[in-house]
């Protein structure tokens, strides 16, 4: 909180001595506000975290369609996804989950988040559902940078970022997948993660399930979805 904080104030002290010339103001209030809304996102993290730390008992539990989630999520993080040229896709089977919509909402939107911010430019995400013995699986691929494996078991620590410039320069917290793994865990999901550097990563989320909680679902039926199709 602090770095974006100090940017602030001395951005604005320039501005109050009039020492910033006219041309130069815009670009001012320009930081000012980037700085501003990076520590809107930093605190709504740590608030988010703080709950979750509590184990999140005040939160309502509800049977949620994972596909349909995700669906939304992504389409929450398409001008994003436009913006740095990124192709999208959502396949699988719609399969209901016992749980808090607002976290697992949270989980994929912070994976997808990551995997369109450590991409490549005309890189590709995808986000399958899947049906598979007494889980309910959630990929989430990116052809993106990359992960070296001396960090692999660390990205998930909070505030720990592989490349702090790269972090900063795309609006990171260093806390969403911090929030990833809490949320996984109150929902007694185990995370995999498989990366290779400048050939992409894949996250695999299973969540076991809960036959006394669960409604009955659709397992037949695979879906697919387009990036055209999503929008």
């Amino acid at each position: 909180l602090k770095t974006p904080l100090h940017s602030i104030s001395g951005y604005v002290e320039l501005l109050k001595n009039d020492m910033v010339k006219e041309p130069d103001r815009v670009p001012f209030a320009e930081n000012i506000y980037g700085e501003a809304q990076r520590m809107i996102r930093l605190v709504e993290d740590i608030i988010s975290l703080s709950r979750l730390d509590e184990g999140a008992k005040d939160m309502q539990y509800e049977n949620i369609d994972l596909y349909e989630l995700a669906k939304k999520a992504l389409q929450s993080l398409a001008p994003a996804a436009d913006a740095a040229h990124i192709s999208y896709g959502l396949s699988g089977v719609h399969a209901n989950i016992y749980g808090i919509d607002r976290l697992l909402y949270s989980l994929i939107y912070n994976l997808c988040d990551n995997a369109i911010k450590y991409n490549h430019q005309n890189g590709n995400v995808t986000v399958k559902i899947q049906d598979k013995d007494n889980m309910i699986l959630l990929y989430v691929i990116d052809t993106g940078i990359g992960i070296a494996p001396e960090h692999q078991e660390r990205i998930f620590e909070r505030f720990y970022r592989v490349d702090k410039s790269h972090s900063k320069a795309v609006g990171g917290t260093g806390l969403g997948l911090s929030i990833v793994k809490h949320a996984a865990k109150i929902h007694n999901a185990k995370i995999e993660l498989k990366s290779t550097i400048k050939k992409g990563t894949t996250i695999t989320v299973r969540f076991p399930k809960q036959t006394n909680e669960t409604i009955r679902y659709n397992r037949s039926k695979e879906y697919t979805l387009s990036k055209t199709e999503i929008k």
